[in-house]
């Protein structure tokens, strides 16, 4: 995913007229909500933009099968609530403000952090859905802030090589429950009981 810095140049070259952006490492929630609404994703992670292009259809039809098979399971069974980007999710400790998972989940005894506006604290299972843009974020910078965040389970959706990986929260620090790929079922510890095909949310 392109930052501000390698593309500051250019912003400032486009829109002259907005010339007070922070630096990188000091970007608020306020700075955020001063973007314009252009077609990119923004996330502020650890005060430093992240931006990146609009997903693709590939992208999203798996962010939309997975999420309604999701919200159908947590709907029936009454846990909570299911979430779907963009929204903004501020994190503890400016870790994130905000983030946009592509899914997340909230337990019904932990919704009080759902606000007017956003989601103010930390949800119990997010997923994201690789792009050829922000994979190397979602792998990484992601996987480091989430757990740091003390997110339960975190999902790793790979469409090009149909595979989606499982990492719950042990001692601070994400572990790899497995790797799934096309014929297996992905099971969630975070919502129990819930499982769904990896063919279902990839089609072959």
């Amino acid at each position: 995913m392109p930052r501000l810095r390698e593309t500051a140049t250019m912003e400032y070259a486009v829109r002259p007229v907005i010339q007070e952006w922070p630096p990188q490492g000091q970007w608020t929630y306020e700075d955020y909500a001063r973007l314009p609404n252009d077609g990119w994703k923004y996330e502020v992670m650890r005060g430093e933009l992240y931006m990146s292009p609009a997903p693709s259809p590939r992208h999203q039809r798996a962010v939309l099968r997975l999420s309604t098979a999701m919200e159908r399971f947590v709907s029936q069974h009454q846990l909570g609530e299911t979430f779907i980007s963009p929204i903004d999710v501020i994190l503890p400790r400016r870790l994130g403000t905000p983030v946009q998972p592509d899914i997340l989940f909230i337990r019904r005894d932990n919704l009080h952090i759902v606000g007017e506006a956003t989601i103010d604290g930390v949800p119990d299972l997010v997923v994201e859905i690789l792009s050829p843009s922000n994979w190397v974020d979602d792998r990484r910078t992601k996987l480091d802030i989430y757990a740091e965040a003390d997110i339960g389970e975190y999902w790793i959706v790979d469409p090009n090589k149909q595979s989606i990986e499982v990492f719950v929260l042990t001692e601070n620090r994400y572990v790899l429950v497995e790797k799934y790929g096309s014929g297996d079922r992905v099971a969630s510890q975070v919502l129990s009981g819930f499982s769904i095909a990896v063919d279902e949310i990839i089609p072959q």
